[in-house]
C-alpha cells in the first residue's frame, strides 16, 4: 500500500466523517492485513497538513482527533452559502463560559461572585445542551454545590487539543469588551453553518437590570 493511497483514504474519510477522527479510528478503516501503523498514519496526517498550507481548508488536531475544516480567514465569504443569519451569543453567556473554562472546576456561586450578578439558569442549561460544560463533582462545603467544567466537545468545537491551548484571558476580555454580541467561530467545515446555531437565553437581559 503506497503512502499516496494512505493519504487519500485519510483525506476522504475525514471529509466524510463529519467529526474528528482519532488515529485509532483512522487505522480501523484499512484492512487488517494491510493496516498502516500509528506512526505511518501520523506522518500521513502531517503530510496532508503541509499540503493544505496555502489552501482554503486546513487539517487540525482537536481533543477527539483530526478533522478537515475551513480556514477562519475564509469564513466570512463561505458563510454566505447559508443566508440565514443565526443569533449571536450574548455577553453574559460568553462571560460565564470563559469563567468555567479558565477557572474550572467552579461553582455557580463562584461565577456569580466574579460577575457580580446571578447566573441565569438558561445560560447553564444552554451550555450543557451544547455539551460544552458538565458537572465534574461537588464542592466539599455545606450544600455540596455542583462543580462545573468544560468537556471534550468544547475543545473540539473551538479547535483545541487541550485546555492549555486557550488564549490568554486578557485577549478574551478584550474581544468581549469590543463586541458584546461576539459570534464564536465554528471551524468544522462539515457543520451546517460557519456561525453558531441560534440560541436564546430567555430572560438573560434582565441580569443587568
Amino acid at each position: 500500500m503506497s503512502d499516496h493511497h494512505i493519504r487519500n483514504v485519510i483525506e476522504a474519510s475525514l471529509l466524510a466523517a463529519g467529526k474528528p477522527m482519532s488515529i485509532v479510528e483512522i487505522g480501523e478503516l484499512f484492512d487488517e492485513d494491510g493496516r498502516p501503523d500509528k506512526a505511518l498514519i501520523q506522518s500521513s496526517l502531517e503530510a496532508l497538513a503541509n499540503e493544505y498550507e496555502d489552501r482554503g481548508i486546513e487539517l487540525r488536531e482537536t481533543a477527539s482527533g483530526w478533522r478537515i475544516q475551513i480556514r477562519q480567514s475564509y469564513a466570512r465569504e463561505v458563510s454566505r452559502l447559508w443566508p440565514e443569519r443565526p443569533q449571536k451569543y450574548s455577553r453574559a453567556l460568553l462571560e460565564t463560559l470563559a469563567l468555567i473554562a479558565y477557572r474550572q472546576p467552579i461553582t455557580r456561586a463562584e461565577i456569580e461572585s466574579v460577575r457580580g450578578v446571578a447566573v441565569n439558569p438558561n445560560i447553564v442549561k444552554t451550555l450543557m445542551e451544547r455539551e460544552w460544560i458538565r458537572v465534574v463533582g461537588h464542592r466539599d462545603v455545606p450544600g455540596h454545590p455542583e462543580l462545573l467544567g468544560t468537556t471534550r466537545s468544547f475543545l473540539d468545537y473551538f479547535g483545541l487539543r487541550t485546555i492549555d491551548e486557550l488564549p490568554p484571558l486578557a485577549e478574551i476580555k478584550q474581544m468581549v469588551d469590543l463586541n458584546p454580541q461576539l459570534t464564536l467561530p465554528v471551524s468544522d467545515a462539515n457543520e451546517g453553518s460557519l456561525e453558531p446555531d441560534a440560541i436564546t437565553e430567555s430572560g438573560e437581559d434582565n441580569e443587568r437590570t
